[in-house]
């Protein structure tokens, strides 16, 4: 679902985030377009924009843990050679800056989910496919508790894979998992029916998808 579908049709502080966003053709190759967010955190006002929104869509629902990675994703949109359909490829880049925030301002915890050998005393993990390949996302075993109500908090959707390894680690620790949250996804987005039916809800598309 995205934000503008429930409530925020014509709010500007959408069209904030997404003019926040920076677009830098063919970069780091031919046919990219890159999708840069740390402009985003450069604007302090569209910045909080961002968490202002999520804030007041989870401000009331009870929320007792905020889960995210601590490594943001930035988004590749590229042109797929003699198709129609474009990619969106999520590359580690920048700290973690959303779910802590929001945590914070709606008074739960933010559990950060890492990846193998970053995160110190006994963890649980949950493996992953990506683009090509397989990773694995880690989380400490007493970071969730059976019954709390928890949201998934990433910057971008595209393939659903790493949101579906936080459901199953929430999940395992006997959490129920809300809703999933993202700032870029595409319209349709291609993994969502890797969600286990979770709701999901994303803030703007991806900027320069009509220059394709």
């Amino acid at each position: 679902m995205f934000a503008a579908e429930n409530g925020l049709k014509g709010d500007p502080r959408l069209e904030a985030i997404s003019a926040a966003i920076r677009v830098v053709p063919d970069f780091p190759k031919k046919g990219i377009m890159f999708q840069d967010i740390t402009t985003l955190l450069l604007d302090h006002k569209a910045f909080k924009h961002t968490i202002d929104i999520f804030v007041e869509r989870y401000k009331d629902m009870q929320i007792s843990a905020v889960a995210g990675k601590p490594l943001f994703l930035q988004c590749f949109v590229i042109k797929v050679l003699h198709a129609n359909d474009c990619l969106c490829i999520g590359v580690e880049a920048r700290g973690f800056m959303f779910g802590p925030s929001i945590a914070l301002a709606i008074g739960a915890k933010f559990v950060p989910l890492r990846k193998p050998g970053k995160l110190p005393g006994k963890v649980i993990s949950e493996s992953y496919e990506l683009e090509y390949g397989h990773d694995r996302l880690e989380m400490h075993v007493d970071a969730v508790e059976p019954r709390e109500r928890v949201i998934i908090i990433d910057d971008l959707v595209a393939t659903g894979g790493t949101l579906s390894a936080a459901i199953s680690l929430m999940e395992s620790q006997g959490a129920e998992v809300v809703e999933c949250a993202c700032v870029i996804g595409l319209p349709e987005v291609k993994g969502q029916h890797k969600l286990e039916g979770k709701p999901l809800y994303v803030l703007v598309e991806p900027s320069g998808l009509d220059e394709f």
